[in-house]
């Protein structure tokens, strides 16, 4: 009969095999009986140690824990895959960088700090890739749609939250110079706008 594997191997197979992040409680439940909070601590602190300096690390994400590349290898692992990372226009990282660090917006709001009306395509852009989504409506004229960043964005961006973000000052002149200094004030003008 084969022996029943240790919570450590159970867990880290888990980790493995599963390309979505896995939250503590999925983590906990697979052991019988349910692992204690703590000891699924010492279980993935261990793993953590065990894959130091591996081109695999055990990280802890929004959604949970999972393994990814180091970042030391994923310039040279990234060349085995066929489909390259898309690379973005400047007007789409601008609307990201906006809709990140002033959610929710509207198009309004986007296009009063960006100074260029935002083309339908950008934001269809976003939707596609998971990072932005629709969350309501503006309660001023015209109901314009209030935009926000997803699940989604924090993973592929492995942030733990939007408080993970760097700050602007040190995004500097990188995706949007404008937005850190006379962004506040584009802001309240644009709480006004229809959209």
């Amino acid at each position: 009969m084969p022996q029943t594997p240790s919570p450590e191997s159970l867990i880290e197979a888990a980790l493995l095999t599963q390309a979505e992040p896995l939250p503590e409680r999925t983590l906990r439940q697979l052991c019988q009986p349910p692992l204690s909070a703590d000891k699924l601590e010492d279980v993935l602190e261990a793993l953590q140690q065990r894959w130091q300096d591996r081109a695999l690390q055990l990280v802890r994400s929004h959604e949970g824990w999972r393994f990814q590349v180091a970042s030391a290898a994923f310039e040279r692992l990234g060349s085995l895959q066929e489909q390259r990372t898309p690379r973005y226009s400047r007007a789409v990282m601008e609307t990201l960088a906006i809709i990140a660090y002033r959610q929710p917006v509207t198009r309004g709001d986007i296009e009063a700090i960006r100074g260029v009306a935002v083309s339908q395509n950008v934001m269809q852009t976003l939707q596609e890739r998971g990072w932005i989504e629709n969350i309501g409506k503006r309660d001023t004229v015209g109901r314009p749609s209030l935009w926000a960043t997803t699940k989604a964005f924090l993973n592929d961006l492995q942030l733990s939250s939007l408080e993970a973000l760097p700050p602007l000052a040190e995004l500097g002149e990188l995706v949007l110079p404008e937005l850190g200094v006379g962004a506040e004030a584009a802001g309240e003008e644009t709480g006004q706008e229809a959209g």
